[in-house]
């Protein structure tokens, strides 16, 4: 197992790896597949020494990857960064989510983030676990933001302060 940072090859699996979780309707607020082209420029606007993406090999398999994205897109924001973690269907509940998690908190430092957050549905109980149980709180709620083939879904807002 290996973690490192994405090349713009292993976009297709990013992607592919995002799509398939789209089915579930509880992890993200897209409804219908992405393109590999539609990512390109969010892929190649990344800094990897502050906003990196990272992807987790098995077996020379891209099998999951996390990214860091500026907050709020204003300058005093700079210090705080959100998470976004995603493992392909047949890799859940292997612990690869806690790796990299790990990973992302140890790293926030030499990146310049005193902040993580992660913005997950209400009823995605994995995810908010996987995130409690790294010492992040709820920092918000906002309820029925998102509407997914007729059922609302809260979103809770999660946040760590990282101890430099």
């Amino acid at each position: 197992m290996k973690v490192r940072n994405a090349i713009v090859s292993d976009l297709k699996a990013i992607v592919a790896i995002y799509n398939a979780s789209i089915p579930s309707k509880i992890v993200t607020a897209d409804l219908k597949p992405i393109t590999v082209e539609s990512r390109l420029n969010w892929f190649e606007g990344r800094d990897p020494k502050t906003r990196p993406i990272w992807v987790i090999e098995l077996d020379d398999n891209v099998v999951g990857w996390l990214s860091f994205q500026n907050f709020y897109g204003r300058p005093a924001y700079q210090q705080t960064a959100e998470l976004s973690i995603y493992i392909a269907p047949n890799y859940h509940r292997r612990g690869l989510g806690k790796i990299l998690l790990e990973k992302a908190i140890s790293a926030s430092p030499s990146l310049g983030i005193n902040n993580l957050l992660g913005f997950v549905f209400a009823i995605n109980k994995p995810s908010l676990n996987l995130f409690y149980q790294y010492q992040f709180e709820k920092w918000g709620y906002l309820p029925q933001v998102a509407e997914i083939e007729g059922c609302d879904r809260s979103l809770i807002i999660l946040g760590r302060k990282i101890i430099i």
